[in-house]
């Protein structure tokens, strides 16, 4: 299991919000790709980038400094934030990107999620943002009518990598990991798609007992943890978060 330390765009600054809503923003770092080669030079083995802005409505605002930080970093990068069509899909992996995360399309348009997914074989993962029990789109402003399980359904047999998980209630909020629903939500996975695709999960972390918490799952399929607010603010050093997950007790 890895960490992934994320760095949400917003003006081309790293920032943090609270419950994904746009006006908690709260600017950590002026300078995004300072702030990914420091990640790298720490250790970390992927980096996780959300573009909020993109997320909101407002495209473009960050693509040259996804391009910059793509252009000073060896390690791979996933990306999500307001990748609502297949031409900004195309021009993510174009500038080399190795992972999206997809959220609004792949529910309102799986069959071209399925179909890029065909493409970009487990290139992709899909965002299954949670709040009271329905998967959010649309920056997390717009409630779908789906719930884990129609998604889980839908890509079943497709091409995708995996899932990621977050729980909207809970992010930024160092209020600790729910660990009922991410049990939940693994045992879903299991019972559907048998355990073939990954899952990442986000929203929650608050310190090093989350990570023991987590490990205590002992799920092949959880692949990761997005920290955000928790290293941002102090809470988590990235070796030793990366150390407890390692460890074999």
């Amino acid at each position: 299991m890895q960490i992934f330390p994320a760095i949400d765009l917003k003006d081309n600054k790293c920032v943090r919000l609270s419950k994904g809503k746009d006006d908690t923003s709260v600017i950590f770092n002026d300078n995004p790709i300072e702030q990914a080669s420091y990640f790298e030079n720490t250790g970390c083995k992927r980096l996780h980038i959300v573009d909020l802005d993109a997320a909101f409505g407002r495209p473009n605002i960050n693509f040259k400094t996804i391009s910059k930080i793509k252009k000073s970093i060896s390690i791979p990068i996933q990306l999500g934030g307001g990748i609502r069509r297949l031409n900004d899909a195309i021009k993510y992996f174009k500038l080399g990107i190795e992972y999206l995360i997809i959220g609004s399309l792949a529910v309102k348009d799986p069959e071209t999620v399925i179909e890029l997914s065909n493409t970009f074989k487990e290139k992709i993962y899909v965002s299954l943002d949670i709040l009271n029990q329905k998967i959010m789109i649309k920056g997390w402003e717009e409630k779908s009518k789906y719930k884990i399980d129609d998604i889980l359904k839908i890509y079943k047999n497709s091409n995708i990598k995996g899932y990621v998980l977050t729980d909207i209630a809970n992010d930024g909020m160092l209020n600790g990991l729910d660990v009922d629903f991410i049990t939940s939500s693994l045992k879903k996975l299991t019972e559907i798609d048998n355990n073939k695709k990954k899952l990442i999960v986000a929203g929650g972390l608050s310190n090093y007992k989350d990570l023991y918490k987590l490990k205590t799952l002992k799920n092949n399929n959880l692949e990761g943890i997005i920290s955000g607010k928790s290293f941002y603010v102090g809470n988590i050093d990235l070796n030793k978060a990366q150390n407890i997950l390692d460890q074999n007790a």
